[in-house]
């Protein structure tokens, strides 16, 4: 079990414990990554703020079923994509997967006119699967680079797809040339489609992450 891995349990054992510090220190350190994720889909500070306590709340109630072999930031982040379904669903609306610059910034886009009900519940169930499929791939791939101490790769993937900016003002911000984003770019999107595929989900689920270069 890696140190990570080992202090995920520990803490989880805390919270099962009752220790009130340990519930502190989880809020304190996923907070602020769930609400920038939940921002990003939401473009709604007070619904992103209530998919964040309905994931802590969520992670409460499933304690007793918790596999600690399984890492936490991607626990939390699997009950923050389906608490934003569940919003989709309440709303009428569809997220979108801003896996490149090239697709809309927009978040979330309304259903096309005329569809039937069934339809777009199927659309649902479809988009929480690529959305749940997507952030076990992205916490997998951050956690191998922090064990691996790339931290350069981790901001750059945030810069990019979780605040948007355009590959020159990240390499500005990170002192880095264009090139060197863009090639922390691909190996982000690559990492992410072998992931996809690893979980065995069919391919007209997610086919975004299965298109050619």
């Amino acid at each position: 079990m890696s140190a990570a891995s080992e202090s995920d349990s520990l803490l989880i054992r805390r919270i099962q414990a009752g220790q009130s510090e340990a519930w502190n220190e989880l809020i304190a350190r996923f907070e602020g990554r769930l609400s920038a994720f939940a921002f990003s889909r939401t473009h709604d500070r007070a619904a992103a703020e209530d998919v964040v306590q309905e994931t802590f709340i969520g992670l409460l109630r499933s304690l007793p079923n918790y596999d600690r072999r399984r890492p936490l930031e991607g626990y939390l982040f699997s009950i923050a994509a389906h608490k934003l379904t569940d919003l989709m669903r309440r709303e009428g609306r569809r997220p979108t997967l801003p896996l490149s610059p090239r697709q809309s910034s927009s978040g979330w886009e309304p259903p096309a006119g005329g569809r039937p009900a069934s339809s777009i519940v199927r659309s649902g169930e479809r988009r929480g699967l690529e959305e749940a499929a997507l952030v076990t791939a992205i916490a997998g791939q951050l956690d191998y680079w922090r064990r691996q101490g790339q931290w350069q790769k981790i901001a750059c993937a945030e810069l990019l797809f979780v605040r948007g900016w355009p590959n020159k003002e990240v390499a500005e911000r990170l002192n880095v040339s264009e090139q060197t984003v863009a090639n922390h770019k691909f190996e982000f999107l690559a990492k992410l489609r072998a992931a996809v595929r690893q979980q065995d989900l069919p391919e007209e689920v997610f086919p975004e992450l299965y298109a050619k270069e």
